[in-house]
């Protein structure tokens, strides 16, 4: 990244205010510029009134702060999902997505272009894997869309991590951005208002629960059988559903919070009856819920997403059985903007 593309979301607030200090500046002018990207969410330092014409233009020549460009944006039918490719300063392709729901804005994040999984239903790990995004990468999806709301004096309420990517092979910039995003005086969204989803890298899970932090914790399952798991998810050939499972209970034990399984279900695959008595043996008794999401369609993956019917014979397995359910709504998939859809096909995207 060269000086001007030195992105200025990605400093903390000391870091912002050792930079001021540098540049010859009273302290008070870090709170100035963190109060107008975090709360006033400008993306143009000349926009800053507050600042001096001079200390603009040498904030101008060190930082970029506004690192997306955006390419295109699809909206779906409803209106009630919208979804935009934005190109970094690289030209690395990132999907980021905004769902209103009648008392929410939530918008889903992404940590990675692409992604090194290869999950076999999923349309980013269809993509392959570019990059990790920074910290500021990744709280600049929120930025724009926090401007977006604040035109139509809406803000966002939720963010999930769960766009491109897998946040936990991206920790430490995923946990910084997540940090960004709850401080009080920058942003200021809640941590119960966020959740981070992962396909089950254990360390990380363990190393999460020792965050003890309030961010919900979502585990992509799919399936407790390992040899299918592993077929779809390869990532459980090095993490086994014992092993997850086990992170989870100890993510548990030490925050007192539920865990939120995501169940996608495939038609023929992993959604019979016999399929859902599984899970209720591997997770009864778990402080947990369980998300089913008929599986999206994706190019690369043939098989389609279970049936209306099948969908709620599932449901009243783990009903009964006292596992509480939810089956998700779904949005956007007519602009491929629903859960495993996310993908930056390639850099003619950028014409």
């Amino acid at each position: 990244m060269s000086v001007q593309e030195k992105l200025i979301h990605d400093l903390t607030y000391a870091e912002l205010e050792q930079q001021v200090l540098s540049m010859g500046e009273p302290r008070f002018r870090a709170k100035q510029i963190w109060t107008a990207l975090y709360q006033n969410y400008k993306n143009d330092v000349d926009e800053i009134s507050t600042l001096s014409k001079s200390l603009r233009n040498k904030l101008t020549e060190i930082f970029n702060i506004n690192p997306l460009r955006t390419v295109r944006t699809v909206i779906s039918q409803d209106g009630l999902t919208q979804k935009t490719l934005f190109a970094l300063h690289d030209g690395v392709l990132i999907e980021t997505v905004l769902m209103v729901y009648e008392d929410r804005r939530t918008v889903c994040i992404s940590s990675q272009s692409g992604c090194s999984l290869s999950c076999t239903f999923c349309a980013t790990g269809q993509m392959g894997f570019n990059r990790n995004l920074s910290q500021g990468e990744i709280v600049a999806q929120v930025l724009y869309f926090a401007r977006y709301l604040a035109e139509k004096d809406e803000r966002v309420t939720n963010v999930v991590v769960m766009g491109m990517g897998e946040p936990f092979l991206n920790y430490d910039q995923v946990m910084a951005a997540i940090s960004r995003l709850n401080d009080p005086d920058g942003f200021g969204l809640g941590a119960r208002r966020m959740t981070v989803s992962t396909v089950g890298v254990v360390p990380r899970i363990k190393q999460f629960a020792d965050e003890n932090s309030q961010v919900n914790l979502a585990i992509s399952l799919h399936t407790v059988q390992d040899e299918l798991r592993s077929e779809l998810l390869p990532i459980n050939r090095k993490y086994p559903v014992s092993l997850v499972l086990d992170a989870c209970r100890y993510y548990i034990r030490q925050t007192n919070r539920r865990v939120t399984f995501e169940y996608a279900l495939i038609d023929g695959v992993n959604d019979s009856i016999e399929d859902a008595a599984a899970l209720v043996q591997k997770i009864k008794g778990m402080l947990c819920h369980v998300n089913l999401i008929p599986l999206n369609p994706t190019q690369g993956y043939d098989k389609p997403g279970t049936q209306a019917d099948q969908v709620r014979a599932f449901y009243d397995v783990l009903e009964r059985n006292g596992i509480p359910c939810t089956v998700r709504l779904r949005r956007g998939i007519e602009i491929g903007a629903g859960c495993g859809q996310l993908a930056a096909e390639s850099k003619s995207d950028l014409s």
